[in-house]
């Protein structure tokens, strides 16, 4: 099953949260809307909101209100981003010119500013405290994981399991609380909900360790950004910290220093390195685990063919080149 087959199960659905995005895009000053409206529709493939269409879906409930909370979902992810390439001085992402190269850091940080409030009055309107509890919560976490990670920046030093935190709250987190508020949107059992928020946990996990795989073998026209971003910006992903573990003396002194300065002088030495370790597959098998733990949760709902597809964007999570 490819993505495209993934979406059509959804399709209305989808293009219903497009016009509602474009919509909410609306302001009374015209660069806020500029700004928001290019980097809602830079291309990106919008996983999340797909996750609460899909979710809702195998619930058999399908919405105006898994709609919201999709665009809700959208709008939180996009606010993150803007403020992302801020933090990491991103000039390239989805093929495109980030949007603080265009107009600079203190529009982009603002702009993100104005799509987190208009996430929450959404929210509002979905009148559901425990969705409100959920999606509040989620965002203290995806904050806490970016500080987090930033305080990790250029520190060789850091274990598998601090990682594994960091990666939770950065972009795990988002994915479950995506699952997770569709089945309490929905009052669910807890059993359910619990199993739905291990799902997108773990989907959110698969999806992260890939993109780490994908910094030290991807193409960069294919991904949409530079190759490299991460050693770039001094962070010790898995790949890394793998190398680091199995590698020799030399092998290992040299990622530290790497992990330490930053830029990438020595981004093809890295390179060999964490392939010569076997680095990239040990990182795409921890991702394997996690789809597989993933797909495992979706056996309290019924058959149907939007369990089959989130079954599927389990794979696809693994399986993609970008």
């Amino acid at each position: 099953m490819q993505i495209s087959d993934i979406l059509s199960v959804v399709q209305s659905e989808f293009q219903a949260v497009d016009r509602l995005i474009h919509e909410q895009l609306a302001s009374r000053v015209p660069l806020v809307e500029k700004i928001a409206d290019y980097i809602v529709s830079s291309g990106g493939k919008r996983i999340r909101p797909l996750l609460v269409l899909l979710t809702s879906r195998a619930l058999q409930r399908s919405d105006a209100e898994a709609v919201k909370l999709a665009t809700v979902i959208e709008f939180l992810h996009t606010a993150t981003l803007l403020h992302d390439d801020v933090v990491d001085t991103s000039d390239m992402r989805r093929g495109n010119p980030t949007a603080n190269a265009k107009w600079g850091n203190a529009p982009s940080v603002l702009v993100g500013d104005f799509l987190y409030s208009r996430a929450f009055q959404m929210m509002v309107e979905l009148e559901s405290l425990p969705v409100m509890k959920i999606l509040s919560d989620a965002t203290c976490v995806i904050a806490e994981g970016e500080v987090l990670q930033l305080t990790n920046v250029k520190n060789p030093d850091i274990t598998e399991q601090q990682y594994r935190d960091v990666i939770h709250g950065k972009t795990a987190m988002l994915f479950e609380a995506s699952t997770h508020a569709t089945a309490a949107l929905y009052q669910c059992s807890d059993e359910q909900q619990q199993a739905l928020q291990r799902y997108g946990t773990e989907l959110g996990m698969a999806f992260q360790l890939i993109d780490d795989v994908l910094d030290y073998s991807g193409d960069a026209a294919e991904l949409g950004k530079n190759v490299g971003d991460d050693l770039a910006e001094g962070k010790p992903t898995l790949p890394l910290i793998h190398a680091m573990a199995h590698g020799n003396d030399e092998q290992r002194q040299l990622i530290r220093r790497a992990i330490r300065r930053g830029g990438l002088e020595q981004m093809d030495d890295v390179i060999r390195i964490v392939q010569a370790c076997g680095s990239l597959d040990y990182t795409r098998q921890q991702a394997q685990t996690c789809a597989d733990n993933a797909k495992q949760q979706l056996e309290l709902l019924p058959d149907s063919e939007a369990k089959t597809a989130l079954a599927a964007l389990a794979d696809v999570a693994v399986m993609r080149t970008h």
